[in-house]
């Protein structure tokens, strides 16, 4: 019975880094979704040039660890006033053939959750929004559950879940986890969703952050276990936290003291964790899938 776990950083790291020559690109790169599909690795990651606008760019790997990019974004802002200061933090969620991303658009009216689908990961066009609120970290689960689209989202600072038979009319909205009460937790104040609830026998296994005050901004992870025909019910929620912030390039960056991931991708034997440092570099940490789930039933 595991009580604790540490995700073990790959001695890779960082495996992205921003990229002068493109201005798009040329501040940070951070926040990626990764997708394994037809033998490859499709990474989809957040970018900021130095007007700071955020894009998505696009980068495909054999091994999960070497990384060819395209020269340019392939999403962007686009929708006038609503998205012009930029696109933020994509999820990839490839469903009934089709690949859908939950991304955030940042405009004039400070930020809301969108949903795009692709048939090919390069090319998007927007479905629409999940709501016209402030609200993130929206994660679209790998298949219906009752026959129905299941998603994650965060309003005022706890982790939402909600159900829609067509992805542009959402209902039976819920508070699925709360930041625990107590100040001397670590997600006393905050949480979110990460990457993709990963279907185990025993639950879908999710990956979340949270942060325990205003004055300590400082972003952990961990893990608990969804019930697999009713998503809406926790079965176990892990006390301690499996991963913070200790490398300088995740203690040091553009934004300090924060680890943050949109993916949590299961290659053999292993979860891979994406992450990204400072919100500036991308990062890789890893755990053996029967070790996760594990802390996550018994943690």
């Amino acid at each position: 019975m595991n009580s604790m776990l540490k995700l073990q950083r790959h001695p890779a790291n960082p495996l992205l880094y921003p990229n002068p020559f493109h201005e798009w690109e040329a501040k940070n790169v951070f926040n990626a979704a990764v997708t394994q599909h037809n033998g490859l690795f499709h990474m989809h990651f957040r970018a900021q040039g130095h007007d700071y606008v955020s894009r998505i760019g696009y980068a495909v790997s054999t091994d999960g660890l070497h990384w060819n990019r395209l020269e340019q974004p392939v999403l962007a802002p686009h929708n006038g006033r609503d998205d012009y200061r930029g696109v933020e933090d994509p999820r990839v969620t490839p469903l009934d053939g089709i690949f859908y991303m939950t991304y955030t658009a940042y405009g004039a009216n400070s930020y809301f959750p969108m949903i795009a689908r692709s048939e090919n990961l390069i090319t998007w066009e927007d479905v629409g929004p999940l709501e016209r609120a402030e609200n993130k970290d929206h994660i679209l689960f790998p298949e219906k559950i009752g026959g129905r689209y299941v998603i994650l989202h965060r309003r005022n600072r706890h982790i939402w879940i909600g159900f829609s038979h067509d992805l542009h009319n959402w209902d039976n909205h819920q508070i699925l986890m709360p930041p625990r009460a107590e100040n001397s937790w670590w997600d006393a104040l905050s949480i979110g969703g990460n990457g993709l609830p990963i279907k185990t026998e025993f639950g879908w296994l999710l990956f979340y952050h949270g942060y325990s005050s205003v004055s300590d901004l400082t972003y952990r992870h961990s893990v608990a276990l969804l019930d697999l025909e009713d998503p809406c019910k926790v079965i176990h929620r892990p006390i301690g936290n499996i991963m913070e912030p200790l490398e300088t390039w995740e203690l040091k960056g553009d934004v300090n003291r924060v680890i943050f991931s949109c993916s949590n991708n299961v290659v053999s034997d292993e979860v891979w964790f994406y992450y990204a440092g400072g919100d500036r570099l991308i990062g890789l940490a890893t755990a053996k899938l029967a070790d996760v789930i594990d802390y996550a039933r018994h943690g």
